[in-house]
């Protein structure tokens, strides 16, 4: 990642900190989108546990690669250049979505993906490269297959991911490009007992960080395996203070200090802390869904479409300044790592995680030395197994 443009995304933060700050003050309205995602579709092949867009039994209309590329422009024309970041389902299986990723870059628009890897050969790796990206993030459950391969629902997959991660880190580093490559594992029963020796692994991948996002309530097997109940919390909460240890050494983790502190009420189920509140996303998010209905938050309705409006009349609609006041009053504790609140401080820390990165501390293919991965990997961890029997855990069916 080039430090100038970390200090652009800098300067546009810190505008809108302000504008945020005289929204709460005042009720003037000079916010402008500064956080930008895009949904290109809900089609994806892996059959992950807490995910439902695999199972949808209807699609909606997913829109082209030119009607992508009008919203993406029509936004840089409301706020100047910016960083869009796509996910699915799974983007690499759209048709034409390297045509957007290369409109992006031809236009001076900063564009990062997230995606299961599935779709990383050789030659996909290439087009990736050459285009460009601001960052990859990759979804990874576990550095232990029988826990990553079972929530992904797909046998083969943690091999499949690690075989994309190690091409990637390869070619990225043989254009001379330093963007970030993050590791992005949702947090769950099933594996928070692991994370901190799949943080210590992540480092000798190669990759850059690694940014953990708690599950959410979504499907059935949220509810009957996947949430962690409350006779095991004190165990996460133990798991959430060795990552934060191991962040404060400098381990490159990229959740807030406040956020790790929040897996306990999350789980919960609690209001969001004082020290979270307000709620800001409804005065910097700007969530382009598949078919073009922008929202600022998916708890509420959406404030426009990009097919019909421009980026600004979307913005400063009716709804829009409607939904700014429902999410500066909603008391959700919301830990998704796009909902999640951030404050000028967490995004400078962030953005020096990501500089300065995993540097040196591991090449793609390095051997684990004796480490709490290996350890995990061997049933370790207060004499508990990480293996099938958690895998199978009680639920309520």
């Amino acid at each position: 990642m080039q430090l100038a443009s970390l200090g652009r995304l800098a300067l546009k933060h810190t505008r809108n900190a302000f504008a945020e700050e005289l929204y709460i003050s005042s009720g003037r309205d000079i916010t402008r989108p500064v956080a930008v995602y895009a949904i290109v579709n809900e089609r994806c092949n892996y059959k992950c546990r807490y995910c439902e867009y695999w199972r949808l039994p209807n699609y909606v209309e997913e829109m082209t690669a030119e009607q992508w590329t009008d919203a993406l422009l029509s936004l840089k024309e409301f706020i100047g250049s910016y960083h869009v970041e796509f996910s699915g389902g799974e983007p690499f299986i759209k048709k034409g979505f390297l045509d957007i990723c290369r409109a992006c870059h031809e236009n001076g628009i900063k564009w990062g993906v997230t995606t299961n890897g599935s779709a990383f050969s050789e030659k996909i790796v290439k087009q990736v490269v050459a285009l460009k990206p601001f960052n990859v993030n990759m979804s990874m459950d576990s550095h232990l297959p029988e826990i990553h391969n079972y929530a992904r629902g797909i046998e083969g997959s943690l091999e499949k991911i690690t075989t994309g991660l190690k091409l990637l880190i390869e070619e990225r580093n043989a254009s001379g490009q330093n963007f970030p490559i993050i590791i992005k594992p949702v947090v769950h029963r099933l594996n928070f007992r692991t994370l901190p020796a799949m943080a210590e692994w992540m480092q000798t991948t190669g990759a850059t960080a690694i940014n953990f996002q708690p599950v959410d309530r979504w499907t059935k097997e949220t509810w009957d395996e996947l949430w962690i109940p409350p006779e095991e919390i004190p165990e996460l909460t133990e798991v959430a203070a060795e990552l934060l240890r191991m962040k404060r050494a400098g381990a490159p983790i990229l959740n807030s200090e406040t956020l790790l502190s929040c897996w306990d009420k999350h789980f919960r189920e609690d209001k969001a802390p004082e020290e979270t509140m307000p709620c800001r996303v409804g005065m910097r998010n700007y969530f382009i869904r598949t078919n073009g209905d922008v929202e600022v938050c998916w708890h509420f309705p959406p404030i426009g479409n990009v097919k019909t409006q421009s980026a600004r009349e979307i913005w400063y609609s009716e709804l829009g300044r409607e939904r700014r006041a429902e999410t500066t009053a909603c008391t959700k504790l919301c830990l998704y790592t796009c909902l999640s609140q951030k404050t000028l401080k967490d995004k400078v820390r962030m953005g020096l995680t990501l500089l300065t990165g995993n540097r040196g501390k591991g090449k793609p293919g390095h051997k684990l030395v004796a480490t709490r991965a290996n350890a995990a990997e061997n049933g370790g961890g207060k004499g508990r197994s990480i293996g099938l029997p958690i895998l199978t855990g009680a639920g309520r069916d």
